[in-house]
């Protein structure tokens, strides 16, 4: 009986005392979830957790001077206050149209001079009427037979790298950045670029389809045709419409929008997989004004740098917020295989969307802390600023402003009557819908509470973490002038967001004290080692103790 006893006690002690550096990932974060991390010696200017080495700058210097303000192909560009910009030479190229640039600009901008062509004034007011858009298709972060690494990388957050599919506006040259980079080219990025067209314009849009699969593009609450003047599908879905397009071929899309709002384009061959893959983007049909100077397409959505003349009428700036999840389960398949047939085959019947769980939420294609890059809300007191949003992902988002209430001008791309705008800090959006928002930053105790650092997020919890590792996720913020730094970063007074750059952090075989222990962290896991040490001696002993008479009996 003692031997059986102090067996049970030296188990005990064993697996109380068992060193946890030593368990593996999974049953390390399993038992920090119920029992929590060890607590970290407390000092005045220590945190919780060993701070991880930043890896990475959190603002990247601008080195080509694109965040400034400038005149290109006599386009006039706003300056952005956030650290990473687009290419303003692009940007100039979708206002003037690829074929009114010079080949400079091309060159510069890295696209084709039939990327984006802009036509005759037709109805003699000022801007052109026709557009043709040609639109291929990009697969972010897959497989190759080459490497080891996923290819035209593309990261949401430090260290992640999902599988991803997106429209891209027509370019030349290679994928990456250049012969010895693996990182995607700026063109190539998520979400798909948001194109804006104006009301009554004569609008084609091409797929060239560059992708291995058959895919369309249909445009959700966009007025158009159900077929082209030829006859031909024009709704881009195969059930109902027109077949697929497949690799290496190519279709045109015919639109003259009527009504004026904030829609949405995605494929629609097995919508259940393409869209969350990545092949969607905002639709944006503007007011017809004379002389009105249109960004037609906006890569990465966020700032919209040209504003439109009917913009410029009722607001100081504009911005496009595209939100979306991800389930890597289903995107990261193109990182097991390069074969089309067996990535068609997980697609087709392998993926259950049933059963899916998102675990990365974006704005604009990015988590954060990347997305404090690229999509904070740069504003002074008193400004009116439009946000059009689009909830492109498979769950419901909740969208809150800190400090202020926006108003609901537009549901789905129509205008609410005044009475029925509704005024509120939480706005829900299913799968899909759009919403336009005034966000006034007049300090009344309402619209505004006054400057600061305001943060913007689903409230649905999930949505602010990276594979559940807060804080992550789609978070943004509106921040004032006063509250921002001149690299573009917001100036915070809480915990130090430098850490949030390491990779390590939203690792989870990672856990509290293992990325720098402290020395007393150091001693107390010898004492714990050596703890662990005479008890496994004891659960020996016992054992020895309880085997010693069957050997005895034996003889």
């Amino acid at each position: 009986m003692r031997a059986v006893i102090m067996l049970v006690l030296g188990t005990v002690l064993s697996a109380l005392l068992f060193p946890p550096q030593w368990y593996p990932p999974k049953l390390r974060f399993t038992l920090a979830e119920y029992f929590g991390p060890p607590a970290a010696v407390s000092t005045p200017n220590s945190t919780m957790m060993a701070m991880p080495e930043l890896t990475e700058p959190m603002c990247p210097e601008d080195l080509l001077g694109w965040r400034e303000a400038q005149i290109i192909e006599g386009v006039s560009i706003a300056a952005t206050l956030a650290c990473v910009a687009d290419n303003p030479y692009a940007i100039a190229a979708f206002v003037k149209g690829t074929n009114n640039v010079s080949t400079d600009t091309l060159m510069r901008a890295g696209l084709t001079p039939d990327a984006l062509v802009k036509g005759a004034d037709l109805d003699g007011d000022g801007d052109p009427d026709e557009i043709h858009i040609r639109l291929e298709i990009a697969e972010l972060n897959g497989g190759s037979p080459d490497s080891q690494e996923p290819t035209a990388q593309y990261a949401i957050a430090p260290g992640i790298t999902p599988g991803m599919w997106v429209f891209v506006p027509k370019s030349f040259g290679m994928a990456t950045e250049n012969f010895d980079s693996v990182i995607a080219k700026e063109l190539l990025r998520s979400p798909s670029p948001a194109i804006r067209v104006e009301q009554g314009d004569r609008v084609f849009i091409t797929l060239e389809n560059t992708h291995y699969l058959p895919h369309t593009i249909h445009f959700h609450g966009v007025d158009h045709p159900f077929l082209r003047a030829d006859g031909e599908g024009n709704d881009g879905v195969p059930m109902a419409s027109e077949l697929p397009v497949e690799a290496g071929q190519a279709r045109t899309y015919e639109l003259t929008p009527r009504s004026t709002g904030t829609a949405f384009y995605h494929c629609h061959v097995q919508p259940q997989s393409h869209i969350l893959m990545g092949l969607q983007g905002m639709f944006i049909v503007e007011e017809n004004r004379p002389n009105n100077t249109l960004q037609s397409m906006n890569i990465g959505a966020g700032q919209v740098r040209v504003v439109s003349q009917a913009s410029r009428e009722e607001y100081d700036q504009e911005y496009d917020l595209q939100y979306t999840d991800i389930d890597s389960a289903l995107n990261n398949i193109i990182q097991e295989t390069n074969d089309p047939a067996r990535i068609q085959d997980w697609l087709h019947g392998g993926y259950n969307l049933a059963s899916s769980h998102s675990d990365y939420y974006t704005v604009n294609g990015r988590s954060f802390p990347y997305s404090y890059r690229e999509s904070l809300i740069v504003t002074e007191p008193n400004e009116r600023i439009r946000l059009r949003v689009l909830n492109a992902g498979g769950e419901g988002l909740a969208l809150h402003t800190h400090g202020h209430k926006a108003t609901a001008t537009h549901l789905d791309g129509v205008a609410q009557a005044e009475q029925s705008q509704v005024t509120r800090d939480v706005f829900w959006l299913a799968s899909a819908q759009r919403i336009d928002l005034l966000l006034n930053t007049s300090n009344d105790g309402t619209h505004s509470y006054g400057p600061g650092v305001w943060m913007l997020h689903d409230h649905t919890g999930r949505g602010t973490t990276n594979n559940g590792i807060a804080p992550g996720g789609n978070m943004s913020a509106i921040v004032y002038r006063d509250f921002i730094d001149e690299n573009g970063w917001p100036i915070t007074r809480g915990e130090d967001l430098g850490m949030f750059f390491a990779p390590e952090f939203y690792r989870r075989d990672l856990r509290f004290g293992e990325l720098e222990p402290s020395s007393a962290w150091s001693l107390f896991l010898l004492l714990r080692l050596l703890g662990f040490a005479l008890a496994l001696g004891l659960v020996l002993a016992s054992i020895v103790q309880i085997l010693m008479p069957l050997v005895r009996g034996r003889r």
